[in-house]
């Protein structure tokens, strides 16, 4: 079970109406605020989807029923931030940790896990600030650019204190915190996500 969502100022909201009329004109394509700048993603191909699918069946065959793909994280960085990550494992209970605009606290966030694109330092240095001041306590990363998986744990002060990075031809055992044992085949995920 989490706390309860946290409370925010009901003011006007500038760039989450532009986030928004971007997101409407651009279908496909992911907008986000991070450090109060808007952030455009490309639209997810063939193998990023494929990549995602396959990180996401070990949970759904575990009855983790509540691994959902773009489902909006409200950050605590900004008035604004917020952030989409490619699937997130959340409590059973995050229908009541909604903030605003399709947003959820990040406290009923137990993994999120991103597949790189095109703006892949985004993922891998950008957001990993982010997620570990929301305190996510799993953060993955499928590298497409350098053929790796990321494994980052235990958020400490806007960083994580482990990040463990895996190869092809490696197992990789999620923590229990997530929900179940989920054992991944970095080969398989990387494979799937080849452009």
């Amino acid at each position: 079970m989490s706390a309860a969502a946290v409370e925010r100022p009901h003011e006007e909201r500038p760039l989450i109406a532009e986030a928004n009329l971007i997101m409407e004109s651009l279908p496909g394509r992911r907008v986000e605020i991070i450090g109060g700048q808007l952030l455009l993603s490309p639209a997810p191909d063939g193998p990023h989807s494929e990549a995602l699918m396959l990180f996401a069946a070990p949970f759904l065959q575990l009855g983790l029923v509540r691994a959902l793909p773009n489902i909006g994280l409200w950050l605590p960085t900004g008035a604004e931030d917020y952030v989409i990550p490619d699937l997130s494992v959340v409590d059973d209970d995050y229908r009541d940790h909604l903030v605003e605009n399709s947003c959820y606290d990040p406290t009923c966030f137990r993994l999120v896990m991103e597949v790189t694109s095109s703006n892949w330092k985004t993922d891998l240095r950008t957001k990993v600030a982010y997620y570990a001041e929301a305190k996510i306590p799993v953060y993955v990363i499928i590298d497409r650019q350098h053929q790796r998986l990321h494994v980052l744990t235990d958020p400490v002060r806007g960083n994580y204190a482990t990040h463990h990075i895996h190869i092809a031809g490696e197992l990789v055992t999620l923590p229990d915190s997530i929900g179940g044992k989920v054992t991944l085949d970095v080969t398989k995920l990387l494979m799937a996500g080849q452009r």
